[in-house]
């Protein structure tokens, strides 16, 4: 064996001990979902069945998962769209100098350098201080008649939890867009004013076009980090927690393998979301390429 290959040969099971080091923990929780009725939390598996997935989908757990389930699904979904849309309007406004924006890009990215717990505690802080405000407003009797009698707190899936996830995939978001705005032809967006397009016209039928599939990629971005997040969520999602803030109380009173069956079925969901994305890339591309 010569040089080249024997080193060619340790680079990849470098590479292989790497994979089975990230992905062997996933891959050993999805195993051990699949134990027996008797089964434990650890090998040796006592016989193979789906009854922690029977008994997971009949909700007979210690806590509503799929309450849980939908909560973290439709907070992801809004982030995602949220994402989406705030990447794709800053990475195109960045493309021209403006006053103030180097100063505007620091805050996009500090939030990527602060401590997550840090915050998710600075969030609840800040509505703890818009609640004692708004009980101000109460006892003083100047709050609006439609506003509930019995408000408890500002604090929510969509306001709090939502601001939180925010500045976790706003960041990501907007990076990518800048990396690829930064690549994009301006001759695309000239050849366009010159068809007497308009600046709408120039964005909705020369750029978005071109920039899509970059924005698949960030609405993952998206989903998936607002999906599994549990440091931001921690202090800032009020009294109803999603499915990872669930999944990590469980880890501490949970004793049967009902616990891996919900954790393999969080990543599945991640999983899915990803494949579906791809399978819609290609066939957006297939259709672009077909004669008509």
């Amino acid at each position: 064996m010569t040089g080249a290959s024997a080193s060619r040969w340790c680079l990849g099971a470098l590479f292989a001990a790497f994979v089975a080091f990230l992905y062997g923990p996933t891959l050993t929780i999805l195993v051990l979902s699949f134990q027996g009725p008797e089964g434990g939390l650890t090998f040796p598996m006592n016989g193979l069945s789906l009854h922690w997935y029977r008994k997971l989908f009949g909700g007979a757990g210690v806590v509503d998962i799929w309450a849980a389930f939908g909560r973290s699904l439709r907070l992801g979904l809004a982030v995602m769209a949220l994402t989406t849309l705030v990447a794709l309007l800053g990475g195109y406004a960045f493309r021209r100098r403006f006053r103030g924006a180097g100063a505007l890009f620091q805050l996009v990215v500090a939030s990527l350098i602060v401590p997550s717990i840090a915050v998710s505690l600075g969030i609840a802080l800040q509505f703890r201080i818009l609640d004692d405000w708004v009980r101000g407003l109460a006892e003083a009797g100047r709050l609006p008649a439609w506003f509930p009698e019995d408000h408890a707190t500002l604090m929510g899936l969509f306001t709090s939890g939502l601001g939180a996830h925010l500045t976790w995939t706003l960041p990501f978001g907007i990076l990518i867009m800048f990396a690829v705005f930064n690549r994009f032809p301006v001759e695309v967006e000239e050849a366009a004013r010159d068809c007497g397009a308009s600046p709408w016209g120039v964005f909705r039928y020369a750029v978005l076009p071109l920039v899509a599939p970059s924005l698949v990629g960030v609405a993952l971005f998206g989903f998936t980090l607002s999906w599994d997040e549990i440091a931001r969520s921690s202090q800032a999602m009020g009294e109803a927690n999603t499915l990872p803030l669930e999944l990590q109380g469980l880890t501490t009173t949970a004793t049967t393998p009902e616990i891996y069956a919900l954790g393999s079925l969080t990543t599945g969901v991640s999983a899915l979301v990803i494949a579906a994305a791809f399978v819609a890339h290609g066939l957006a591309r297939r259709a672009r390429r077909s004669p008509r």
